[in-house]
């Protein structure tokens, strides 16, 4: 097995009678991205704080990097990026001293600031903004700072939560292609976005996360076959009746249209292959849910 950077194991939390989560089990390997997805309130917020050591669980537990978050919390900051969906209020404060101040928290050398800063300011393509007030920035700008803000101490593991909320398309190409770079520079990156077609793009692994609970874990493809939310034929008859037929492979589809063509009582006029991806999977799990 690979190197896992985040372990979890009954990991649950409760506010009172409420159970913001319940028994969640992870396990991430090294250099891979994982991501949450699921509807608001699912628990995907709650389990990142209580990885980036913002919260303690109830019971179970959680390592990252091999440390524990509520036990060893300034093991854990030194390994961490945590980048939450809200940025936070810097007035009157330049790009270049947004990432000097937390390079400052993070107690590296000042003699190291402007190596630093310009090498971050150009890997999110801000080097242009260095001097621009960060309340002048746009949404985008803004998240890609944010992510900057995340790397300044050379974290092992990132954890973004909802990273793309609120970005026009191009924004999100942008940064989609920035952590698709993080991760061939050896990150890890645990993730949760409501952009569920990036996420099937970018992600080694998801996770299906509903009213506290992860109802499944591991690659995309995996999960929607497991979930029932997979590929399936459709089908036109004569005489204009339409049927749809799940399948789970190649050979499985092949079999399915020699059977119908073969069938002499049910003449087959055109078939196409649909395919489901994780936009089908979030309507499936939150059927029924009232946002």
């Amino acid at each position: 097995m690979s190197e896992l950077v985040v372990e979890a194991k009954g990991l649950s939390k409760n506010y009172g009678q409420l159970r913001a989560l319940a028994d969640v089990d992870l396990a991430v390997p090294k250099g891979s991205i994982f991501g949450f997805i699921g509807p608001n309130g699912a628990g995907k917020s709650t389990a990142f704080l209580i990885l980036a050591t913002l919260l303690t669980p109830s019971s179970g537990w959680a390592r990252v990097c091999g440390y524990s978050p509520s036990e060893q919390p300034k093991e854990v900051r030194r390994r961490m990026g945590y980048m939450p969906d809200v940025m936070g209020v810097y007035e009157n404060i330049t790009v270049a001293e947004y990432l000097e101040f937390h390079a400052a928290t993070y107690k590296i050398p000042r003699e190291e600031w402007p190596a630093l800063v310009d090498g971050l300011l150009e890997l999110v393509d801000l080097d242009v903004k260095r001097a621009t007030i960060v309340d002048d920035l746009s949404r985008g700008m803004k998240q890609r700072l944010s992510l900057a803000r995340a790397l300044v101490h050379d974290p092992e593991l990132l954890i973004l939560d909802e990273p793309a909320s609120g970005l026009d398309p191009r924004a999100r190409i942008e940064l989609r292609s920035l952590l698709t770079q993080l991760q061939q520079m050896g990150k890890t990156i645990l993730i949760s976005s409501h952009i569920l077609a990036e996420l099937q793009q970018m992600c080694d692994s998801i996770g299906v996360i509903e009213a506290g609970r992860l109802l499944a874990a591991g690659p995309p493809n995996e999960i929607l076959a497991g979930m029932g939310v997979g590929r399936s034929v459709q089908v036109r008859f004569a005489g204009g009746q339409q049927e749809e037929f799940p399948v789970s492979s190649d050979a499985e589809q092949q079999a399915l249209l020699r059977k119908l063509v073969m069938d002499e009582t049910r003449p087959v006029m055109e078939f196409t292959t649909v395919h489901r991806d994780l936009e089908d999977l979030f309507l499936q799990i939150t059927e029924g849910i009232v946002q």
